[in-house]
């Protein structure tokens, strides 16, 4: 098991592109094991739609990887998003990490476009099923209830023949998703104990499906804090994961010395986690620089080597 600690962003906290830009340079330089962008298309907050983001980090870094956190398939279009992502894994040479989910059935990306959610599940299934076999087959033939092709292909595809289709959720519908396309489990909103049960049910549901998922391809998300958790960007945080969550967000969230962050990583590992999107609470350029120094300089030295 490799442990590999990436930094994420929901909220987008810059007021200007340059600053984003900035971060970035500095999360590679750092060696900072990759960057992923929550998808949300429906906000009053600023946030960056996930997939241009994928294709313009492509073009502005040389080392690290990046991903979506996660993306809901149910609302795109398959061969739109096979072939998306497929540019952009060619020009980033194989540095991309897709990650899909979902979504909630209350997200305003569904209501607000009064978008169907009943089936969204079962539609999401035969989109991940398409996006795979597009990726990896040179013509694609399918009947399905949500989508029909008829020899569909897509040129040029992945340079990396083991392109992850990671999968978020968690359901036990998501362990049996995952189990059946995935490569890969990325939580969300999940304690170490949560994701510990999702790594085991994962892990039980692929006895069913005759498949396999890498040991290193187990990942979890969430959000720090280096500091005294007492200013008003981490309460807002802590009270948002209680509002969503009904329990007590302290297990969602770390806020502390790096030593905490390092031991709630800890927990993640122990459950069988070895991935991470690590999200700086920061309400601006200047915290989320600086909650990126600290993270660089006292965090992922716990783990070099690993």
């Amino acid at each position: 098991m490799t442990i590999g600690l990436g930094l994420g962003t929901s909220r987008y906290p810059f007021d200007a592109a340059r600053e984003y830009w900035a971060w970035v340079e500095q999360c590679e330089k750092g060696h900072v094991d990759s960057i992923w962008q929550t998808d949300r298309l429906v906000s009053t907050e600023p946030m960056l739609e996930c997939i241009a983001t994928m294709a313009a980090l492509a073009g502005a870094t040389a080392r690290m990887r990046f991903g979506m956190n996660v993306a809901s398939i149910a609302l795109r279009d398959p061969l739109l998003t096979a072939k998306q992502l497929a540019t952009i894994d060619v020009l980033s040479e194989g540095r991309l990490l897709p990650a899909f989910g979902i979504g909630s059935a209350v997200s305003r990306d569904y209501t607000a476009t009064g978008t169907p959610t009943k089936a969204r599940g079962r539609k999401a299934n035969e989109a991940l099923e398409l996006v795979s076999r597009l990726w990896s087959e040179e013509s694609v033939s399918f009947d399905g209830t949500f989508f029909k092709y008829d020899e569909a292909s897509i040129a040029p595809r992945p340079v990396n023949p083991d392109i992850p289709l990671w999968i978020g959720g968690s359901s036990e519908v998501a362990m049996k998703r995952t189990a059946r396309y995935g490569t890969g489990w990325l939580g969300g909103i999940d304690t170490p104990e949560q994701a510990a049960v999702m790594v085991r049910g994962i892990k039980a549901a692929l006895v069913d499906t005759g498949r396999s998922i890498d040991e290193d391809h187990y990942g979890a998300t969430f959000s720090f804090r280096i500091g005294s958790g007492e200013d008003s960007a981490s309460k807002q945080t802590a009270d948002g994961l209680k509002a969503r969550t009904g329990k007590d967000p302290s297990r969602f969230m770390v806020t502390g010395d790096a030593d905490a962050v390092i031991a709630r990583a800890e927990e993640y590992i122990a459950g069988g986690c070895s991935k991470f999107v690590c999200m700086p609470i920061a309400r601006n350029a200047s915290e989320m620089t600086e909650q990126t120094r600290l993270f660089i300089d006292h965090v992922l030295p716990a783990f070099e080597g690993r």
